[in-house]
């Protein structure tokens, strides 16, 4: 893993005559795969912190305001980039507000940021070592659409010598769910791909469900790939446990209370029409949101959490 004095910190090439947030984001992921929205939306603002020489903590808080504005705008589906965001913004004001001396504090940024990205990064090996009692001989697991804290905790099962398979879901309209079979196959485990209508079918012979997320929410609840919800509906029915796998920079200031109270990426999901379309998936929600009430625990890096320990997390980063 690369250390705070390797980070890559010149902006793209084409970043035209100023640092270009949105075009820094997109770079990191695409060179970089593994890496989540957030984590990628943290190392985009450390690069911005090395390259900003604003005179005041006031002035620096600004800069970072508009940017965030500006890299949430120009990305679709930025509800788990927003995590990161608020997260790195708390980090940024807690050290302003320990030092003095200005000049200081920005070199400690600068320097920190770095080890604060790399905290981040770690989170998924963390989670998989507190999932891995949660694996047990003989599972059979469902897993829905594609998740990396998902994958990284089965495969470790598996190098710890686990028996298990594994249900997963073909997760339209991304079919994410191909990936998912596809590297655990190539790790030697035991899939069966299955289409989102067979849950019904198959959650009778499963013994738990793992799920990921792209944020978790104040109240507990998940922010995840459509289709979570109706999964933790049949687990619920039928007493399987359902567990979400998701790094604590997923963990989002948000309350809805319903998959409608979510940022409308797609606002022709909830409209209706009498004409053939050429493709009829294409206006399918890609996001839904599941209640505390439907999940077992959440598998994080700072520990295994019931939904109400999230609020208290919350407070604890940005309060404490």
């Amino acid at each position: 893993m690369a250390s705070s004095d390797t980070l890559p910190l010149t902006p793209p090439a084409d970043s035209g005559d100023g640092f270009d947030i949105v075009t820094t984001y997109r770079r990191f992921l695409r060179e970089d795969p593994d890496m989540t929205m957030p984590v990628a939306a943290i190392e985009s603002l450390v690069v911005l912190l090395s390259q900003t020489e604003p005179t005041t903590a006031s002035e620096l808080m600004d800069i970072l305001a508009k940017t965030v504005a500006e890299l949430k705008k120009g990305v679709k589906n930025s509800i788990s980039l927003s995590a990161g965001c608020d997260m790195f913004q708390r980090f940024v004001l807690r050290n302003i507000q320990e030092y003095g001396d200005w000049e200081a504090c920005r070199r400690h940024l600068v320097k920190n940021g770095g080890l604060f990205l790399q905290r981040a990064k770690a989170s998924r090996y963390k989670i998989a070592e507190f999932g891995l009692p949660f694996i047990q001989d003989d599972d059979t697991i469902l897993i829905h659409s594609y998740s990396r804290a998902v994958t990284e905790l089965l495969l470790l099962a598996a190098r710890r010598h686990i028996r298990f398979r594994v249900f997963v879901t073909e997760s339209r309209p991304t079919v994410e769910g191909l990936l998912s079979a596809k590297t655990l196959r190539e790790h030697g485990i035991p899939v069966r791909v299955i289409v989102d209508g067979a849950v019904g079918w198959a959650i009778q012979k499963v013994d738990k469900v793992f799920v990921g997320a792209e944020g978790v929410a104040e109240s507990g609840g998940i922010i995840n790939r459509v289709g979570t919800y109706q999964i933790a509906v049949l687990a619920k029915d039928s007493n399987t446990p359902l567990y979400v796998v998701a790094e604590s920079h997923k963990f989002v200031r948000l309350f809805p209370l319903s998959p409608f109270d979510l940022p409308n990426e797609n606002p022709a999901a909830s409209t209706f029409t009498t004409e053939q379309e050429d493709d009829e998936v294409q206006s399918s929600p890609l996001l839904d949101f599941t209640s505390d009430n439907l999940i077992t625990a959440l598998i994080t890096d700072i520990g295994v959490l019931t939904p109400s320990g999230v609020s208290e997390e919350l407070i604890k980063m940005w309060y404490d």
